[in-house]
C-alpha cells in the first residue's frame, strides 16, 4: 500500500514532466542552397528512416580528388534548435570519414571561419569536424540554425550518405494563444515572434539559441509577455526567475545589471497577474522586499536615482548617458509601483506605501527632462512623467528609424498609451517586416530598418551587386556572424497584438477579470485566443458598414469579461472542461 501511495503521489509529476518534456522531432531539408561537385543531393530532400540501410543503392555520394572536395550546403526551411543527424550506407574502407560541418542562422554564416567577420564557437559549437561511420548513424550538434554546410575533408575518399536530417529540440507545448486579421503579414510577424520564444525556452529561458544561451533576467522581460499570450504557464518562466535569484544576492545586482534588478521585480508582478499564482509570489516576499529597499535607498533626496553598477537600457542607448539617465528614473518608477502592487497582495500595506511615496517623491523630482531617444521617450511616458504628445512625437519621428528589437517593445506599448495604435501597427509592419522580407524566420537580436537598402537576404548565397547583412551589420557585442537572428527580446510585437488589437488587458490577478478593447487601425477584423488559468478566451472583432467594432467573446465561466469601445454583439460562458 505505501508503494501504491508513493505512486499515486508521483504520477502527476512524472506526467507533468512527460508534457512538458524536450521533444526531438527530425526534419528534412527543405531545398539544396549551392553544391560543389556531389553527385545525387536531392536524395538528401527526403524524409529519414533513421536507419543505415545494407546496399544503400540511392545515397548522395560526396567525393574527394585531384585537390578537390565536394561540400553541399542545405536549407531546413526555418530557424531550429538543436542538431543533425547522418546517415551513412556503405563506401570503401570502411574506416571513418571525416567532414567538416558548419551551422549557420543565414547562409553567409555557413560561408564563415571561425574568428573572421564575427564567426565564432562561442556559448554553442556551430562550426566543427566530425567523423562520419561506415554504414552507420551519428547525431552532432546542439546550437540554432537554419542551414547546414557540409565539406568532406579526407583526401581521396568517397561518402555515401543516406540520409541528413535536422534535429529539432523543443518543449513539447501547445500554441493556445492565436491571432489572425485580414493582414497576413501581421499574422506572420505574430507567429514568428511566438516562433523565436519558443526556441529560446529550453532548460531555461534563453535569449539567443546560437549565441546568449543565458538567463538574461532583463531580456526576460518581452519573452514573457509573449509566454503569456501564447502559451499560458510555464514552468521555464518561475524556474528562471528563481535560477538569477538564487545565483544572486541582494548586494549585487542581476546579471551585474542594476536596471536587470528592476526587471526581475516587473516580470514577478506581470507573472502574477496573468497567472495569480500567490503561493509562488509569496515564496519571493523576502527577496523582494530587500531588494525593494536596497533600491529606495539608491533616490537621493531630491527623488533623483542614483543606481550604480552597469548602468544599461538596451545596445544602441548603452553610451547615450542622458537616455540611460532617463530611462533610469522611468523604470525605478514603473517597478516601485509594481512593488507597491505585490507588497499590498503580500499584505505588507506599509511596505506598498513606502514604495508609493519614493514614486511620488521621483516623478516631482526636478530632473531635467529633456527625452531625445525613442527609448527614452517611451519609458518617460509609461511613467507618466512626459507629456504624451512630446513622447509620441519623439518616438514616430523618422517612423521605424532608431527602433530597437528589445525596447521596440516598450516604444509600441507608448504609442498604444498615446493613442497611436495605427501608427505603432504600421512600425510593426515596416520594422518586423523588414526582417522577415530579408528571409528572417525568427527575429534577430538587433535590426535597423536602414539595412534594407541594397540587401540580399540571408537564405540566399552572398552576391557582390547586394550587401551581406549578416556578414556586415552589428555592432557592440554582436559584430557581424557573432550577431544573433534568434533573439527572445525581439518578440514583443506578438505580445503587443494580443493585448492592443485583440485588446486583452487582464484587471483583475489570474485573470479573474479580464477587459476587451480592440484598437484595429486600418484593421477589418481580427480574430484570436487568450490562454488564462481557466482555458482559453475567444475573441472576434469585425468593423461593421459604419465603421464601427463588433465582438464576439467566449470566455471560461471563472472569468469576468467586459468589452469597452466595441459593440458586444456576444459575450458567452463555456462550460467547464472535464
Amino acid at each position: 500500500m505505501k508503494f501504491l501511495s508513493v505512486i499515486a503521489l508521483l504520477l502527476p509529476m512524472w506526467c507533468w514532466a512527460q508534457n512538458d518534456a524536450i521533444k526531438h522531432s527530425y526534419l528534412p531539408a527543405k531545398r539544396i542552397v549551392w553544391q560543389q561537385g556531389v553527385d545525387n543531393a536531392r536524395v538528401l530532400l527526403k524524409p529519414g528512416i533513421h536507419q543505415a540501410e545494407l546496399y544503400g543503392n540511392n545515397s548522395c555520394v560526396l567525393k574527394s580528388r585531384d585537390g578537390k572536395a565536394d561540400a553541399i550546403i542545405l536549407d531546413f526551411g526555418k530557424e531550429i534548435h538543436g542538431g543533425l543527424e547522418i546517415v551513412t550506407t556503405g563506401f570503401s574502407g570502411k574506416t571513418p570519414i571525416k567532414v567538416r560541418l558548419r551551422f549557420g542562422e543565414s547562409v553567409s554564416e555557413t560561408l564563415s571561419d571561425v574568428g573572421v567577420d564575427g564567426a565564432t564557437n562561442e556559448h554553442s559549437l556551430r562550426d566543427f569536424e566530425q567523423l562520419l561511420p561506415w554504414m552507420g548513424r551519428v547525431e552532432v550538434g546542439n546550437t540554432g540554425f537554419r542551414f547546414v554546410r557540409i565539406d568532406l575533408l579526407d583526401k581521396n575518399r568517397e561518402l555515401k550518405l543516406q540520409e541528413v536530417s535536422a534535429i529539432s529540440k523543443m518543449r513539447d507545448i501547445p500554441y493556445l494563444g492565436s491571432f489572425e486579421c485580414d493582414d497576413e503579414q501581421l499574422n506572420e510577424i505574430w507567429k514568428t515572434g511566438a516562433h523565436t520564444v519558443h526556441l529560446n525556452m529550453q532548460d531555461y529561458l534563453w535569449d539567443g539559441i546560437k549565441r546568449d544561451r543565458l538567463v538574461w533576467v532583463g531580456d526576460m522581460h518581452p519573452e514573457v509577455m509573449t509566454i503569456n499570450a501564447v502559451f499560458g504557464y510555464n514552468e521555464v518562466v518561475p524556474k528562471s526567475l528563481d535560477y538569477i535569484r538564487e545565483a544572486t544576492p541582494v548586494s549585487k545586482w542581476m546579471n551585474n545589471i542594476s536596471s536587470y534588478s528592476m526587471w526581475w521585480l516587473l516580470i514577478q508582478r506581470d507573472w502574477f497577474m496573468a497567472h495569480g499564482d500567490k503561493a509562488y509570489l509569496k515564496k519571493q516576499k523576502e527577496y523582494t522586499k530587500a531588494l525593494l529597499k536596497k533600491l529606495m535607498s539608491k533616490v537621493d533626496e531630491n527623488g533623483v536615482e542614483r543606481l550604480d553598477g552597469t548602468r544599461f537600457l538596451d545596445w544602441p542607448t548603452s553610451r547615450d548617458q542622458q537616455t540611460i539617465k532617463l530611462g533610469y528614473q522611468s523604470l525605478l518608477i514603473l517597478t516601485l509601483e509594481a512593488g507597491a502592487e505585490i507588497m499590498e497582495v503580500l499584505g505588507d500595506k506599509s511596505m506598498a506605501k513606502e514604495c508609493l511615496q519614493k514614486v511620488e517623491l521621483m516623478k516631482n523630482s526636478h530632473l531635467m527632462i529633456d527625452a531625445k531617444s525613442k527609448q527614452a521617450a517611451a519609458l518617460l511616458e509609461l511613467a507618466s512623467i512626459i507629456d504624451a504628445n512630446k513622447a509620441e512625437e519623439i518616438i514616430l519621428k523618422d517612423g521605424p528609424k532608431r527602433f530597437s528589437t528589445f525596447y521596440g517593445y516598450y516604444m509600441l506599448e507608448a504609442l498604444a498609451k498615446t493613442g497611436a495604435y495605427k501608427e505603432a501597427l504600421d512600425i510593426i509592419k515596416q520594422y518586423w517586416g523588414g526582417m522577415l522580407k530579408l528571409g528572417a524566420t525568427s527575429f534577430w537580436e538587433d535590426f535597423d530598418i536602414n539595412w534594407m537598402k541594397n540587401a540580399g537576404k540571408i537564405d540566399e548565397m552572398p552576391a557582390q551587386n547586394l550587401v551581406d547583412v549578416h556578414r556586415k551589420y552589428g555592432a557592440y557585442c554582436y559584430k557581424n556572424l557573432r550577431h544573433s537572428l534568434c533573439h527572445g527580446w525581439a518578440s514583443g510585437p506578438t505580445a503587443w497584438l494580443s493585448a492592443h488589437v485583440l485588446g486583452v488587458k487582464v484587471i483583475e490577478a489570474g485573470c479573474r477579470k479580464v477587459e476587451i478593447e480592440p484598437h484595429l487601425g486600418d484593421l477589418k477584423w481580427a480574430k484570436g485566443t487568450f490562454p488564462t488559468p481557466y482555458g482559453n478566451i475567444e475573441i472576434a472583432h469585425k468593423k461593421n458598414s459604419n465603421g464601427k467594432i463588433e465582438t464576439q467573446v467566449t470566455a471560461p465561466k471563472e472569468v469576468k469579461v467586459t468589452v469597452k469601445n466595441a459593440l458586444p454583439t456576444s459575450i458567452k460562458k463555456k462550460k467547464k472542461a472535464n
